[in-house]
């Protein structure tokens, strides 16, 4: 069993930068896809970011690309989710997700996902 636990969330102005980490425990997670969602208030979840197991093959979502930077430091077990130049529409909650899976899976209509942590909030005020 894997657990992911998000940190780095918090307030910031718009433009700002944040960096969000998610450290898995339980399990070695050097060989799983991992990604970054998000869920705004009265929104469905939607797809940010994902890395293959390697990292050598990263997916953005449209909205994101540019400004956002996910990597993996697999001797840690951790996942990074840097935000650059933040908006008010990137309020959410960001999710950890993994997926034993290939990373594609991540990013489908219809993700595929093993494991997901509890969140964390991101604030962005104008």
């Amino acid at each position: 069993q894997v657990q992911l636990v998000e940190s780095g969330g918090g307030l910031v102005q718009a433009g700002g930068s944040l960096r969000l980490s998610c450290a898995a425990s339980g399990h070695t997670v050097s060989s799983y896809a991992m990604g970054w969602f998000r869920q705004a208030p009265g929104k469905e979840r939607e797809f940010v970011a994902a890395i293959s197991w390697s990292g050598g093959n990263t997916y953005y979502a449209d909205s994101v690309k540019g400004r956002f930077t996910i990597s993996r430091d697999n001797a840690k077990n951790t996942v990074i989710l840097q935000m650059n130049s933040l908006k008010p529409e990137d309020t959410a909650v960001y999710y950890c997700a993994a997926t034993t899976l290939p990373v594609h899976t991540i990013v489908a209509v219809t993700p595929r996902v093993d494991y997901w942590g509890q969140g964390t909030q991101v604030t962005v005020s104008s």
